[in-house]
């Protein structure tokens, strides 16, 4: 039980929020920590009722400084590229991909996959004690969820480049110079802003709010054929031809469809 409570879920009403507890290793990141992740997107994905998603982390100090060294580096170069790498990557795109918005409430430093894991919110609030950091290159290493990927069509590629081949640290102002971040908050208050936010995106049409998110990351290629085949289906299923469809194949009969 004490590993499974390592990722913490709680429901404020239609508000959803996710925890790394491991504040004492400042939230990075283990194998156990992913599953359970991965198992709460799952539940989400799949509560009707949830409208929003805030993820956060425990502890004044960090949201979280990416995966934890001890773990990945005891593994075989074979293992990285068929398991640790490709797992990440499919977790924090569930993060992305999930219907209901998802906010990044940064608590504390975001370095290597922890700024990962942010990059895969759709919005990001920060305390302003805040840093960022892709540092990899420095263990010798690379940026190995996304980091190379998804941050580069949020701040773009040469902002990526400044971050990645330099290993340096940014402050939470130039990160919201750079668009890193959407709002900076007061100091301790990432978390409560978040949910404010969060509170706000749960008061609208929640069908609007998803088919918006679903609509933007198309434009930005994310899922495209997907949203495309979804909402094409959708909006077939509301005529009367699909209607008369189906009653006409449990009748077995010829279908007369009138193209409304």
């Amino acid at each position: 039980m004490a590993e499974i409570e390592l990722v913490q879920y709680e429901r404020r009403g239609a508000v959803a929020i996710v925890t790394l507890n491991r504040p004492e290793k400042l939230n990075s990141l283990t194998p156990v920590m992913l599953a359970r992740l991965d198992e709460l997107i799952v539940l989400i994905d799949a509560s009707p009722d949830v409208r929003a998603v805030v993820v956060t982390a425990a502890g004044p100090k960090a949201f979280c400084v990416g995966a934890d060294i001890n773990e990945w580096s005891a593994l075989e170069p074979l293992d990285m590229w068929r398991q640790w790498v490709p797992r990440g990557h499919r977790i924090f795109g569930r993060v992305a991909g999930l219907r209901v918005p998802v906010i990044a409430a940064i608590n504390g430093h975001a370095f290597g996959g922890g700024l990962e894991l942010a990059a895969a919110a759709d919005l990001r609030v920060t305390d302003p004690a805040a840093t960022f950091a892709l540092p990899e290159a420095g263990i010798a290493t690379c940026p190995g969820w996304s980091g190379t990927q998804r941050l580069v069509s949020i701040i773009g590629a040469s902002k990526v480049k400044l971050l990645a081949l330099t290993g340096q640290r940014i402050d939470a102002k130039r990160a919201a110079e750079i668009g890193l971040v959407d709002e900076v908050a007061a100091p301790g208050g990432a978390l409560d802003t978040a949910l404010e936010m969060a509170a706000h995106v749960a008061r609208l049409a929640p069908v609007s709010v998803q088919l918006t998110k679903q609509l933007v990351n198309a434009a930005n290629g994310d899922g495209t054929a997907a949203t495309l085949e979804a909402m094409a289906g959708a909006l077939a299923a509301t005529t009367a031809d699909a209607r008369e469809g189906m009653l006409s194949f449990r009748e077995k009969r010829a279908a007369n469809f009138e193209g409304k």
